[in-house]
This record gives structure tokens, sequence and C-alpha cells, in this order.
């Protein structure tokens, strides 16, 4: 893989991590002002969608090593 794609990976790494950040930040703030429940949970759907996103970008960046 090269340079430019290894930072293109990382890139958008930082991006989804900031995304899944403020998706944290917004689930926090719809629980303390008591939003719909069914709200929250779609904004648990996605925060976790990012997560999974978030970790196959980082089984690219990181390559399996067998010991």
């Amino acid at each position: 893989m090269s340079e430019q794609d290894q930072a293109d990976l990382r890139l958008a790494f930082a991006r989804l991590k900031q995304e899944h950040a403020d998706y944290d930040a917004a689930i926090e703030a719809m629980t303390t002002t008591g939003c719909n429940r069914m709200q929250i949970q779609r904004m648990k759907k996605k925060k976790l969608a990012v997560k999974d996103k978030l970790q196959q970008l980082e089984d690219q960046i990181i390559p399996d090593i067998i010991a």
C-alpha cells in the first residue's frame, strides 16, 4: 500500500473517530434533555455503524501479523 493510500486511510479514520465522538455527545445531550427514546435509539444505531466502519479502517491500516 502506498504512502498516499495510508495517509488517506488515516484521514478517513480521524474523521470517523470525530463523527463517533459527535454522536456520543449528541446522544448524551439527548438523554439529559429527555428526548424521544426512538430518536436516541436511531442515533445509537448510527454511532454503532460508524464504530463498525472505524474497525474496518483500522484493520486496513494495521495489517494482521501472524506471530
